[in-house]
């Protein structure tokens, strides 16, 4: 498709990786949505339910049930946020690290292996595009 859709594009493109991470990712019994949210929350170190929604752009509502599945694992806890009794910090456990870096692993070679003849300049071009359609979609 040569000058078809970038939004199609991303969707074609967000389906095989998706894919691709699930297979190379099968042992960890984790769905999209919940190596998303531990991907994120292992590169921060800790987040408020807000942040990490924000981050792996996700709602909230719906980032409570993915947390709930990633905290019964022991994968991650919650607690409350020094000087915001109200903020929930989330944190990654031992475990959730060790699959964490599992998760990083798989995606650094990923892009590794898509970005290796892209010319200079064109990643962080992709990211301008891919964070303008994020705000656009707010």
């Amino acid at each position: 498709m040569k000058n078809g859709s970038v939004v199609l594009e991303l969707q074609r493109a967000t389906h095989v990786t998706l894919y691709r991470l699930a297979t190379e990712l099968v042992d960890l019994d984790l769905t999209a949505s919940e190596v998303n949210a531990l991907g994120n929350l292992a590169e921060s170190g800790g987040m408020t339910v807000s942040q990490l929604g924000a981050a792996a752009g996700t709602r909230p509502a719906t980032l409570t049930g993915i947390l709930d599945r990633l905290e019964r694992r022991g994968l991650i806890t919650r607690g409350v946020r020094q000087g915001d009794r109200r903020a929930v910090l989330i944190e990654v456990t031992a475990d959730g690290r060790q699959r964490a870096a599992l998760i990083a692993h798989a995606l650094r070679e990923l892009e590794e292996k898509a970005f290796a003849d892209l010319p200079a300049g064109s990643v962080a071009a992709a990211r301008a595009v891919l964070r303008a359609l994020s705000q656009a979609g707010r």
